[in-house]
């Protein structure tokens, strides 16, 4: 049985297909044809190629209607979908206040109240009318923008997983930069394709220290609640959590991507949509779902929301797993469905 992986950048990360099966060559064929469908994904969907359907909507739309392609249609009405369920933690217009903290080609910075209020007047998808009998979609205002980022990867990872099963591929593990995952059928010697989730630490980071003779809760539904660990001695590392994938996708989403720190704060990349701010609900989130589009997009609006919002979350899909993690006066509070975890202690 062959093992082979394959890797290539797009979206701003690398992603990687590890394969399995008994053909190397076909293996290497249908992998490349996957790495090649997130590529054309990438030159369609990106925010920042001025040639693709996204670039020329986000300039156009304000001023007239813009027809769109049928896939890049159903991807904007699935995220129109998700913003009302998720109560608008979720949303694809966010690129305006991504832009005005700094997020957009930049490792962030405080915006003043004036820009930051132009900002959020010019973001949320009621700003955003999606004509389904023409295929087209016109902005309400100047500088609404789209932008993918929080759902577009796991689209990709969607594609790819199709052209692997279209090609016979029944074994396969396909990530996106390590923040979604797709675990297609199983390794040959397991019954599914396992996945570490890392430990965060107090500030948010995932830490390489091991907490002492951790607690295993194993629980469907767990809320637990543990002192966060100081910086200490150099210890080995410990993963919080392992998932078992099989035909399903894992996404986590974390604040230690870009962050900065400013006036004593430290300020994260995932913007709320609805306050305009930087989320600081939680400090990790994950959710497995047969979808990767799903995952990506609800890892994102979990992380926003926090421990309160983890119910409305978990509820949205039969037989989502559900994981999320907050920090809050050297107190870790951790709420999840379906995914066991190591106690903080």
């Amino acid at each position: 049985m062959a093992l082979l992986q394959l890797a290539r950048h797009a979206m701003a990360t690398r992603f990687e297909i590890v394969l399995s099966g008994d053909n190397p060559v076909s293996l290497r064929a249908a992998g490349e044809e996957a790495l090649d469908e997130i590529e054309r994904l990438e030159a369609q969907l990106s925010l920042f190629k001025p040639t693709s359907e996204i670039a020329h909507l986000n300039a156009q739309a304000a001023r007239q209607p813009v027809r769109v392609t049928p896939s890049v249609f159903g991807l904007l009405e699935h995220a129109q979908r998700l913003t009302e369920q998720t109560a608008g933690a979720f949303d694809v217009t966010i690129a305006p206040l991504v832009r005005c903290w700094g997020f957009m080609g930049g490792s962030g910075h405080l915006p003043n109240g004036e820009d930051l209020a132009s900002a959020r007047a010019r973001v949320g998808m009621h700003l955003v009318h999606l004509d389904r009998d023409r295929c087209a979609v016109r902005f309400e205002r100047e500088g609404v923008m789209i932008d993918l980022g929080a759902i577009g990867k796991g689209y990709a990872i969607d594609r790819a997983v199709e052209v692997l099963r279209d090609a016979g591929i029944t074994s396969a593990l396909v990530h996106g930069g390590t923040s979604t995952i797709y675990g297609l059928g199983h390794p040959q010697d397991a019954d599914a394709w396992k996945i570490e989730i890392p430990r965060p630490d107090k500030r948010g980071a995932p830490t390489s220290r091991r907490p002492p003779r951790p607690s295993l809760c194993e629980h469907d539904e767990t809320v637990a609640e543990t002192p966060a660990r100081e910086p200490g001695q150099d210890e080995a590392p410990r993963p919080f959590a392992t998932v078992a994938l099989r035909d399903t996708s894992l996404s986590v989403s974390a604040i230690w991507g870009k962050f900065f720190h400013a006036q004593g704060k430290t300020f994260g990349h995932v913007i709320d949509p609805r306050s305009g701010k930087p989320a600081h609900n939680a400090v990790l989130s994950a959710v497995v779902l047969p979808s990767a589009t799903e995952t990506d997009a609800l890892s994102t609006a979990l992380l926003t929301l926090g421990p309160a919002g983890h119910d409305a979350i978990a509820e949205l899909r039969p037989g989502m797993k559900t994981l999320v993690v907050a920090e809050s006066s050297g107190q870790f509070e951790a709420r999840s469905r379906g995914i066991t975890f190591l106690l903080l202690a």
